[in-house]
């Protein structure tokens, strides 16, 4: 344990960025002779990793579509790419699971490509080079529609309004409103989402079905997997509106997508929020300290863990998930070290690595917090802090979606895994 402390610690003291040195016939060596330019080599890089937030119309404070608009902002770009500040990505490069379905992260080689063109005067380049513009969805369109399932919801769901004053403290606001739903049927994916001006003033907004946050586009169940909505059913939001200086009114659209009539999963899809409970009793952060709390899961069945998204406050640091094992071992599956309260990202694992347990393990979860000056989003490093839904008090715990499964299939699992993880006789995994 003392010595996963240390690990830990010491990882998320890394400041500085290690960059890849280029391999021969990479993209990097083939422009290590040349100057990186906008339309060749940092154009392609935008499109993929940035314009998705960065275009008009959208929550980003600048577009990084085009030379000229993208220009004025190079040195800023390198300095955020640089430290990884963006995009936001923050979990651990080191430890744990690295393999995500939604990973949006620079790759080193991306990074040390945008830090040669900002270094050699972000040089614009041949126009010819210049990408054609990324056909971008209509800001009013559903991501889960337009990214993966390519249809409109079966089933929307609307909050009743709430004006927001422009100055005032933040509120909470729970509706309930009745689904209209007449038989029960089984989800594949779920999109929660305020208007688009409304996205100004909406901090997040839960339901019992998915959440909208920043960073966070909606619920897509796997192959085989589904959340169950019933007849009847009665939605509850949560909603956490903030001032930004003028008056806003915004309401709130759940988009339902089903599987078809009949269809019955494998397994169904339970929503846990890891550590919540104990983290309520224990998390107690004194004026200019920094903290390390604990809040443990037990595991009563065998158990798919499908993504991981951690939630803290402005005195937030890092967030880990680890696995105790019933016969003692330990390991690290995902560790947030750099944990921003600006961003909500939902780390969501590739099929074959997200993590299977065993029954009887016990997941600890692990809240890291930084009472003093020098955590820069600290609002007053004298106060005492406790458990709070306010922005102000703090919060440590994990959402996530489980599966449960039955110990066949655990069984199979694992079986299969240990068979991929057997070199071939060429040493090819």
């Amino acid at each position: 344990m003392r010595e996963m402390q240390r690990i830990l610690r010491g990882a998320a003291g890394v400041c500085a960025v290690g960059l890849l040195m280029a391999a021969p016939g990479s993209a990097l060596a083939q422009t290590a002779g040349r100057a990186p330019t906008f339309t060749k080599d940092v154009a392609p890089i935008l499109q993929e990793k940035c314009q998705g937030c960065h275009r008009t119309g959208q929550m980003a404070p600048m577009a990084l579509v085009t030379y000229e608009e993208t220009r004025p902002w190079a040195r800023s770009i390198k300095m955020r790419a640089v430290a990884r500040d963006m995009p936001p990505w923050h979990m651990s490069r080191t430890i744990g699971i690295q393999e995500f379905m939604n990973d949006i992260s620079l790759s080193d080689q991306q990074i040390e490509t945008i830090a040669r063109w900002v270094d050699a005067g972000a040089p614009r380049g041949d126009v010819k080079d210049m990408p054609a513009p990324k056909q971008w969805p209509n800001a009013e369109r559903w991501r889960v529609e337009d990214e993966l399932l390519h249809r409109p919801p079966d089933l929307l769901i609307k909050s009743d309004p709430w004006t927001q004053p422009a100055v005032g403290q933040d509120q909470w606001y729970q509706p309930e409103v009745e689904s209209g739903l007449t038989e029960d049927r089984w989800i594949k994916a779920v999109e929660v989402r305020p208007t688009l001006k409304g996205r100004r003033i909406t901090h997040h907004a839960n339901t019992a079905l998915a959440e909208f946050a920043v960073g966070k586009i909606g619920e897509i169940f796997r192959d085989g997997t589904a959340l169950l909505m019933k007849a009847g059913e009665t939605i509850s939001f949560d909603i956490h509106y903030h001032s930004i200086g003028e008056e806003v009114t915004d309401f709130i659209t759940v988009g339902v997508w089903f599987y078809p009539k009949g269809y019955v999963p494998k397994y169904e899809v339970h929503h846990m929020g890891l550590g919540t409970d104990t983290a309520q009793e224990v998390l107690d952060i004194p004026p200019g300290k920094k903290t390390v709390h604990y809040a443990y899961v037990p595991l009563k069945q065998p158990t798919r863990i499908e993504n991981f998204q951690p939630h803290m406050h402005y005195r937030g640091t890092g967030l880990a998930m680890e696995a105790i094992y019933p016969d003692g071992r330990s390991e690290m599956l995902s560790y947030v070290d750099r944990f921003n309260f600006n961003w909500h990202v939902n780390y969501i694992y590739t099929e074959d690595a997200a993590p299977v347990l065993p029954a009887g393990t016990v997941l600890r979860i692990t809240g890291w917090h930084d009472n003093t000056n020098a955590k820069k989003t600290n609002p007053d490093p004298k106060q005492w802090v406790g458990w709070g839904r306010r922005t102000v008090d703090d919060m440590f715990f994990a959402h996530a979606n489980v599966v449960h499964l039955t110990q066949e299939d655990y069984d199979r699992i694992i079986e299969e895994r240990k068979r991929k993880a057997v070199p071939t006789s060429s040493g090819e995994q």
